[in-house]
């Protein structure tokens, strides 16, 4: 059993006590779930579908990490165990499944259910890993590279190749301007790593 099996609902009572407080909504693509100084009201744990967390500078933005099935977002238990203003925006990738646990209702879970810290932790281990990957890739490689790796990663968590998304798209994930990702794709063409067909890009490799 992997680690995604552990928590899940299928495997493990901890999302079925949840459910018994929690809101089970479908969300379609692109609902904004939790923006930059809104206080937490609900966590959202995937049951189905993709959640882009990210955060934003002025006119830029910056992929933080996505929460994916049998997956919660460490930002919103923080800032809502904590009684405080989100720092960072979540958005539906795609048409998505969530379980809206109350914050109100999180304090006595914790307490009464040692598992659900566990699964937050957990889910913090990772988190803390992929951020640390982020800044070494910002830090350390080539734009091409990181876009090539980015494409990659989303293709696999989307399930879909050719993607759709555009230069800006691309650009706002990745914290840069969209002549730099244009420049860095015609790059990666040549190279017969990617295609791009019309207004989708196709990994190749």
């Amino acid at each position: 059993m992997n680690k995604a099996d552990k928590y899940s609902s299928t495997y493990h009572p901890l999302f079925k006590k949840i459910a018994k407080v929690g809101t089970l909504k479908e969300l379609p693509q692109g609902t904004e779930i939790l923006r930059e100084g809104q206080f937490v009201k609900v966590i959202p744990l995937v049951r189905k579908g993709l959640i882009k967390v990210y955060t934003r500078y002025e006119d830029r933005e910056l992929l933080l990490y996505y929460i994916q099935p049998d997956q919660s977002c460490i930002m919103s238990f923080s800032a809502g165990i904590n009684n405080e203003p989100s720092q960072v925006y979540a958005v539906t990738e795609e048409d998505t499944e969530v379980l809206l646990l109350p914050v109100g209702e999180l304090y006595g879970l914790t307490i009464a259910n040692p598992d659900i810290n566990s699964f937050f932790f957990e889910q913090y281990k990772g988190r803390y890993a992929e951020l640390l990957d982020t800044i070494q890739h910002i830090l350390f490689d080539k734009i091409d590279e990181r876009l090539y790796q980015h494409l990659k990663e989303k293709a696999s968590l989307k399930r879909e190749n050719p993607l759709r998304m555009s230069h800006q798209q691309i650009a706002d994930e990745l914290g840069t301007v969209r002549e730099v990702i244009s420049r860095a794709l015609k790059k990666l063409e040549g190279a017969g790593l990617v295609k791009q067909l019309g207004n989708k890009i196709q990994v190749c490799k």
